[in-house]
């Protein structure tokens, strides 16, 4: 195993002229405040702290992590839909982090997404035609439904419905038909890339796989780029060109999806994928079990040093609870170009030269502590005093 040195997006094998989004150094920090007259800012919850991440054109860009660790966050500073603190996001080599009014608007015709819930993204009171009109007549697509009723057939027939449904209202249907109602929304005005936070988590097993399948058949339709955002590793591996595994605000490992499963550096993907169950008895009793000790830290108060220090198998005594490691490119047996992890030792521990050792489970609920001060000063302030 050699180990390079970070790259840049020019150095990427695709090069430069591919990268659809470029995400450098993005923060979305959300303040605690508390206070009875005016309001003190008394702590930040950390939620996307310093990440660095490119999307090539036409690919799916998978992103896991566990709950809380901040992928929704992100993508939606990466839609502006969250405003980041600090950092940059470049939507085909032109920045949109700064945009507001009416440039930011005229822009999100480009940028789309698929939220988890399908029924709380779709408004009760709007039919189907209507929902799929408004976008297209606010960014002067159509001027009417009359206009618009060949395309509103062809998006129809495109994710799976009857022309019927123009007519029905969102509770009218399954959670399934709500979630192609809700990707035909996003195709309507056109997009180069769309965001989908969890699409399937609410949906039957059953309809996972029809509509993870649906998504793959319209990025070939309409050559789109896609941000998939989920928790599920299977579901990620199968629609995934790369994948980007974050970790309590950051990236802690970023690969193809078939050299990451293969062969992951990380060890918190290591313990990822050793949580998936395998349906070989035999295999599943002899594989790698790796059983995390704690809870995820709070986003308020994060460790220092590595992040995940706290939890890991690995951990040694120097650098990981001081130095936080940056993510770079790590070439290693067996595994394609392109892998970066954020790891100290992931040579030595790929190499079987560290070991891992039991880890003592560690409570820190400092940040916790401040958000509950602070709820319970909000509380306070609700209360009618005579």
């Amino acid at each position: 195993m050699t180990t390079d040195t970070t790259t840049t997006p020019a150095e990427s094998p695709q090069g430069d002229g591919d990268v659809l989004v470029d995400v450098q150094g993005i923060k979305v920090h959300f303040p605690i405040t508390k206070g009875i007259v005016f309001d003190k800012v008394v702590g930040h919850v950390y939620a996307v702290d310093g990440v660095d991440l490119q999307i090539r054109r036409g690919e799916t860009y998978g992103l896991v992590g566990e709950s809380g660790c901040g992928k929704s966050t992100l993508g939606r500073a990466i839609l502006h839909l969250e405003p980041p603190t600090d950092g940059t996001v470049t939507f085909d080599g032109k920045p949109i982090s700064t945009l507001k009014g009416e440039e930011l608007r005229r822009r999100r015709k480009d940028l789309q997404m698929v939220f988890q819930d399908p029924m709380g993204s779709l408004d009760p009171r709007q039919s189907v035609e209507a929902l799929l009109v408004e976008g297209m007549k606010a960014h002067g697509i159509v001027k009417d439904e009359k206009e618009a009723a060949p395309r509103l057939k062809q998006l129809l027939a495109d994710v799976g419905l009857p022309p019927v449904a123009l007519k029905k209202y969102p509770h009218e249907f399954s959670g399934g038909q709500r979630q192609r109602i809700g990707i035909a929304r996003a195709l309507s005005v056109d997009p180069e890339l769309i965001v989908a936070d969890e699409p399937v988590s609410a949906l039957d097993v059953s309809v996972q796989a029809q509509v993870i399948n649906l998504m793959s058949d319209l990025q070939q339709e309409y050559g789109l780029t896609y941000l998939v955002i989920a928790h599920d590793l299977a579901v990620v591996r199968h629609i995934s060109d790369r994948v980007g595994v974050m970790y309590l605000g950051g990236i802690v490992e970023e690969a193809d999806a078939d050299d990451l499963y293969a062969a992951p550096l990380h060890p918190y993907t290591r313990a990822l994928l050793s949580a998936v169950p395998v349906p070989d008895p035999l295999v599943e009793d002899a594989r790698e079990q790796i059983l995390l000790s704690g809870d995820l830290p709070s986003p308020a108060n994060p460790p220092s040093g590595c992040r995940f220090h706290t939890r890991c198998p690995w951990k040694q005594e120097t650098r990981c609870d001081t130095e936080r490691p940056e993510l770079r490119l790590v070439e290693t047996d067996g595994a394609g170009t392109g892998h970066k992890v954020a790891c100290h030792w992931a040579e030595q521990i790929e190499s079987g030269e560290i070991q891992p050792h039991r880890v003592e489970a560690q409570v820190d609920d400092t940040g916790a502590a401040i958000a509950a001060e602070a709820e319970a000063q909000r509380l306070t302030e609700d209360l009618p005093f005579a």
